[in-house]
């Protein structure tokens, strides 16, 4: 693990435990096996929705963009403040406001997940 994804995890372990797994040259960062934070390029980048979107970008925080086939792509995931890895408090505000967003995402994808119909074997 990279000493970031490192320093990540010990700064929001107050605010609840949180693993790092390596992905696609980064980190997703989890809390109850919901992934709400992603380290990509030496930045942390928290989970976003409808409901906590206007915070970050209020804040003057952008999305994480990445090119793919010659197109750039923007996912779901703002830029966190840098205040937020210098001070508790903002800490456990701004992880908590992307655990709420990734939180309804993934309670929306099981609600449709279990509203499909079952194959019979």
């Amino acid at each position: 693990m990279t000493s970031y994804a490192d320093f990540i995890r010990e700064t929001l372990c107050p605010w609840r435990p949180v693993t790092a797994k390596r992905m696609f040259g980064g980190h997703g960062i989890y809390h109850a096996g919901v992934m709400f934070a992603l380290v990509a390029d030496g930045q942390l980048f928290l989970k976003v929705d409808d409901e906590s979107r206007p915070a970050f970008e209020a804040a003057g925080l952008g999305p994480f963009v990445y090119e793919a086939k010659g197109r750039r792509v923007a996912l779901s995931y703002y830029k966190a403040p840098d205040a937020m890895l210098d001070e508790p408090e903002a800490a456990r505000e701004w992880a908590e406001r992307g655990w709420q967003a990734a939180l309804r995402a993934h309670l929306i994808k099981k609600a449709k997940e279990e509203a499909l119909p079952r194959r019979k074997s």
